[in-house]
C-alpha cells in the first residue's frame, strides 16, 4: 500500500480502519497516525499502546509458532526465507546469546524477513525473558521514533487538520522519502545479519 493511499484511508475511517492497518503496514501506519496525532485525529498515548501491544503480541505469536511446530511446513518457509538451513540454527542460537540486543534489532528492523526471523527465535528456543526482554525495547525504539517522527511533521505543516490537508502531498512526500529510508535501513540490517550467520557459521567447531 502506498502512503497516499494509507493517508486516506486513515482520514476516512480514522479509528476503525486504524487497528487492521496496523496489522498490514505497521510501520507505515505509525508514521501517518503520529502525523494525525499533531492535529487531534488520534490520541499519542491510544497510538503508543496500541502499536506496542501489536508488535509485542505479534512476536510472542509467532515465536510460539517456531517453538511449537519447528517442524511444520510454515517454519520451513521461514527458513527458507533467512536462507538458514537445519544446520544453520545452532549458528543463529549463538548469535543470541553473544549479542542479544543487536540480534533483535537488526531482525526486527529487517523489512521482509522480521517474521522468519522471530519463528526462528522459536525453534532455537531462546529464553522467553531474553526475547521479550529486548523484543519490548525494540519494539518501543522502533515505534515511538516513528510516531513522534510523524507527530513533528504534522505539528511543521501547521498544527490543523485543514493545513494538513492543503498540505498532504508534502507530508506524504516526506513520509515517502522517510519510509525509503527506513527500508533501506533494515535492507542493510538484513545483510548484516546473513553476514553474522555465516561468519558465526565459519568460527564454530
Amino acid at each position: 500500500m502506498s502512503v497516499d493511499f494509507i493517508t486516506h484511508l486513515i482520514l476516512q475511517y480514522r479509528y476503525w480502519i486504524l487497528v487492521p492497518l496496523s496489522f498490514i503496514e505497521g510501520p507505515v501506519v505509525a508514521f501517518v497516525a503520529g502525523t494525525l496525532a499533531a492535529v487531534g485525529m488520534f490520541d499519542m498515548y491510544f497510538l503508543a499502546t496500541l502499536f506496542f501491544i501489536r508488535d509485542v503480541g505479534l512476536d510472542g505469536a509467532y515465536y510460539a509458532m517456531g517453538y511449537f511446530g519447528g517442524r511444520s511446513e510454515f517454519a520451513e518457509r521461514m527458513l527458507a526465507k533467512l536462507a538458514i538451513t537445519e544446520d544453520h540454527l545452532q549458528q543463529v542460537r549463538m548469535l543470541w546469546e553473544r549479542r542479544p540486543f543487536m540480534t533483535m534489532l537488526i531482525g526486527k528492523l529487517s523489512y521482509g524477513i522480521a517474521t522468519a526471523f522471530i519463528v526462528v527465535a522459536g525453534m532455537v528456543k531462546m529464553p522467553l525473558r531474553i526475547f521479550f526482554k529486548y523484543g519490548i525495547l525494540v519494539a518501543v525504539l522502533e515505534y515511538g521514533s516513528l510516531l513522534l517522527t510523524g507527530y513533528f511533521l504534522g505539528a511543521s505543516l501547521g498544527g490543523s487538520i485543514v493545513r494538513v490537508i492543503d498540505n498532504i502531498q508534502y507530508a506524504v512526500a516526506f513520509g515517502a522519502v522517510a519510509l525509503s529510508g527506513y527500508y533501506l535501513v533494515s535492507w542493510r540490517m538484513r545483510r548484516k545479519f546473513l553476514k553474522k550467520d555465516q561468519e558465526a557459521e565459519k568460527t564454530s567447531p
